[in-house]
């Protein structure tokens, strides 16, 4: 069984602060990294977008996430490191952590980014959440 690495990401600070980390420590993987990119297109469900115009909104969502998961692997890609980009849509905690423990990773990479204390303490966070949801250790940044 090879050693499978997952790495979900999203265009925020402690993501971003994980890419460069990867890529400071590249000689250290020697495995290819699943990058993975989730759309939350089911949070538009709770706002007040009229019907008329949610497809044009999860067309430009998925169209903005395929962007900056070319992006972002482009970058770890130039930097020497081997990447299969991989996005998915669906709430991020559940898809995470669905993909983690059904294709059996062996590592998680996740940054760990607070929404506010009051939102982590009712919500929890989505690091959080993949911390205590998967089979395999994680690495939280």
């Amino acid at each position: 069984m090879s050693f499978k690495i997952l790495v979900p990401i999203c265009d925020g600070v402690t993501s971003k602060a994980t890419v460069q980390a990867l890529i400071d420590h590249k000689d250290q993987f020697n495995t290819p990294i699943t990058l993975l990119h989730v759309v939350n297109l089911d949070k538009m469900d709770y706002r007040m977008i009229p019907d008329f115009q949610i497809d044009m909104v999860r067309q430009y969502a998925t169209k903005t996430g395929e962007k900056f998961l070319a992006e972002q692997t482009t970058l770890l890609q130039n930097a020497g490191l081997e990447i299969i980009a991989r996005m998915e849509t669906g709430s991020p905690r559940d898809t995470i952590c669905r993909i983690a423990n059904e294709e059996n990773f062996s590592l998680v990479i996740i940054g760990r980014h607070s929404s506010g204390e009051i939102r982590d303490v009712l919500f929890g966070s989505v690091s959080n959440h993949v911390l205590h949801g998967v089979k395999c250790p994680v690495l939280l940044f």
